[in-house]
């Protein structure tokens, strides 16, 4: 493989997630063998349902239309691209100049960089706790996979009747080894998993260890019928209590039973408290990154709640599936078995090391499957690519903040009539972009970290922010593993989407104003992202009504015109999406009504809006070719 073959590899769609390649109903083996049998062809999907708007062929699959890239149309595309995006970076990094009058109202928010005479904004907390871990992460990530193999060393015991044995690449794992492979990885997730935790909240490891179990006796101690009831309410009543009482500090509860009088010293109970709240590990804050967890909660006890339904039979017995081989649909809808619903697996998934902090999310029956059985998706050789990817992310991370001071503009108290239309309308798109990243590199770091430790969970991010001309499909490819999450435990229970009849679409709309409303304040209790919630309902109703008005099937013999319609549509779906983000996680409400303000206070806003539309529309027809490329690679994603 040439090295310019190999640098495309890295950027394939396969190299991110298998998932994105293959069919969630085949088994990955299934991928592999055709693979080696016929080395030069791409793998398909195969499941997806064909998205609106798309002509199908007699199997129900979308029929590409012939490759654009070399026609006139594109190559003054071509062109538009060649001139604009250099000019958009030309004109964030102008504002971020010592030299611009505003430098010094936000200079005090720059660090040292690396890039010789510039400094670097890390004013965004979140990136600056990340990019200042990195070498600990790093070593814990080496520390984590060698302490593993050396337990199993320790542990393993010889492998019954010489499997697991491979014959025509298939691997066949008995029952008794995949449940030996369980005991022995989930023991050892189970002792990480508390010393992990301890590590980093210190003390407060016990708060965990005590929510932890109630939810645990909420799901197994509970009449049956109670359980989904309950679990919603104990886990959404768990991120209200958390962020209410501020982690439940010690000082603050001893406090609670015995009131200090003023003036008073204190008894020796008010001072262990306060010593036990001084050892706060790691992270002392243990209640911020706890929502991850609760949705690890309700996976379990959901899980286990279905589960109770299919003890008559198993599934995999009646459907004759090979266990060791199964897809990942049947890995996620498949039960376990009824004692591997324990205590110490529900603590080793909840608290498994390399997704406790940020994920991505896996569902508990996904984690015992790939306990008693390992992927086959996971391959040394594309790991180490999705690990040259991360590292490039990282790069391009690091040049944007020490060229772009957008977050610290943003947060420097600006003057925003200081600014042109077109340098508000790229300091808010450079903000989104830093925001894209700043979730993007946690995510695949931890992912990574999964990977090397054998767990395949989902691949959060998919789709680069500039590649999103669908407000639903956005949703769809950003934090996909909480989007799977959602459609298994909230949007499907709730009923989902049915039809396209006026009643069922209403239906939809208001599913999504249920789900987008437990997403924000999922989030963060604040009003900033219960307002973005809202807006991001309110946003996908005309992409919904546009698409019930303007069918595909009555322009079949107009597609051109049909392409340039909905891109004229995008434009202004993509103005919106922009303004429900900006809303919740850059500048709030007052702050994007000063950037609205500043880019129509003249009539040179509206040329600039104009102009800006302009070239959306040619980044949107590009989106639209990009999908059409994949699918004349027998590709079919919904985002």
């Amino acid at each position: 493989m040439s090295i310019f073959s190999y640098v495309r590899s890295i950027y394939a769609l396969d190299t991110i997630d298998t998932r994105f390649t293959s069919s969630s109903s085949t088994p990955y083996r299934a991928t592999i063998d055709a693979r080696n049998e016929f080395p030069n062809a791409y793998s398909k999907r195969d499941d997806s349902v064909p998205g609106a708007g798309v002509k199908t062929d007699y199997s129900g699959r979308p029929i590409a239309q012939p490759s654009k890239w070399k026609t006139p149309e594109f190559y003054f595309y071509y062109v538009v691209f060649i001139i604009t995006v250099p000019y958009m970076f030309w004109v964030a990094y102008d504002v971020s100049r010592p030299s611009d009058p505003n430098y010094h109202k936000y200079e005090h928010l720059l660090s040292p960089g690396w890039v010789p005479g510039r400094k670097i904004d890390v004013s965004d907390h979140q990136y600056h706790d990340f990019r200042g871990n990195i070498p600990y992460l790093a070593i814990l990530l080496t520390f984590h996979p060698i302490l593993r193999k050396i337990y199993n060393s320790l542990r393993a015991q010889p492998t019954r009747n010489g499997s697991p044995r491979q014959n025509g690449g298939t691997t066949y794992v008995s029952a008794a080894d995949a449940e030996a492979r369980l005991e022995l990885r989930a023991s050892f997730d189970f002792g990480f998993a508390m010393i992990f935790l301890t590590t980093l909240h210190g003390f407060s490891a016990v708060k965990v260890i005590i929510i932890l179990y109630g939810n645990y006796c909420v799901a197994t101690r509970l009449p049956r019928a109670w359980v989904p009831w309950a679990t919603w309410i104990f886990n959404i009543s768990i991120l209200f209590a958390n962020e209410l009482a501020g982690g439940y500090k010690f000082a603050k509860m001893v406090e609670y039973f015995s009131p200090l009088e003023a003036g008073s010293v204190g008894s020796m109970w008010h001072t262990w408290g306060a010593w036990l709240d001084s050892y706060g590990g790691i992270m002392s804050r243990w209640e911020v990154l706890f929502n991850l967890t609760v949705l690890r909660l309700i996976s379990f006890n959901m899980d286990y709640y279905w589960s109770l339904n299919m003890r008559s039979g198993s599934p995999i017995e009646k459907k004759q599936l090979d266990p060791a081989n199964l897809s990942e649909r049947d890995r996620v809808s498949i039960p376990a078995a009824a004692k591997d619903y324990s205590f110490r697996n529900y603590i080793a998934y909840a608290i498994y090391a390399p997704l406790y902090l940020t994920g991505p999310i896996i569902t508990f029956n996904d984690y015992i499957s790939q306990l008693k059985y390992p992927p086959a998706s996971i391959e040394n050789s594309r790991t180490i690519k999705y690990a040259i990817r991360f590292l490039l992310c990282l790069l391009a991370m690091e040049l944007v903040l020490h060229f772009d001071y957008c977050v610290a503009i943003s947060k420097g108290d600006p003057n925003w009539s200081d600014y042109t239309p077109a340098q508000l309308s790229l300091l808010s798109y450079f903000n989104l972009h830093v925001l894209w990243l700043k979730l993007l590199l946690p995510w695949r770091f931890f992912r990574l970290w999964s990977l090397i430790d054998g767990i395949d969970p989902p691949e959060n991010m998919l789709r680069c922010l500039s590649d999103n001309p669908s407000t639903v499909r956005f949703w769809r490819s950003w934090h996909k593993s909480f989007n799977r999450w959602i459609i298994r435990y909230l949007y499907v229970p709730l009923g989902g989407s049915h039809g396209n009849d006026w009643i069922s679409k209403a239906r939809t709309i208001l599913n999504f104003g249920v789900v987008f409303t437990f997403v924000a304040l999922w989030h963060d209790i604040s009003l900033n992202l219960l307002i973005w919630g809202w807006l991001i309902v309110l946003f996908m109703m005309p992409e919904v009504l546009a698409g019930m008005l303007f069918p595909r099937k009555k322009w079949e013999n107009h597609l051109t015109a049909y392409r340039v319609l909905c891109g004229i549509g995008v434009v202004g779906n993509l103005m919106m999406m922009m303004i429900a983000n900006l809303v919740g996680f850059a500048v709030g409400v007052d702050g994007l009504k000063s950037i609205i303000h500043g880019i129509f206070r003249d009539y040179s806003g509206l040329a600039f809006l104009v102009t800006a539309s302009s070239v959306l529309f040619v980044g949107i027809q590009v989106m639209f070719e990009v999908r059409e490329a994949e699918m004349r690679k027998g590709i079919f994603l919904k985002c």
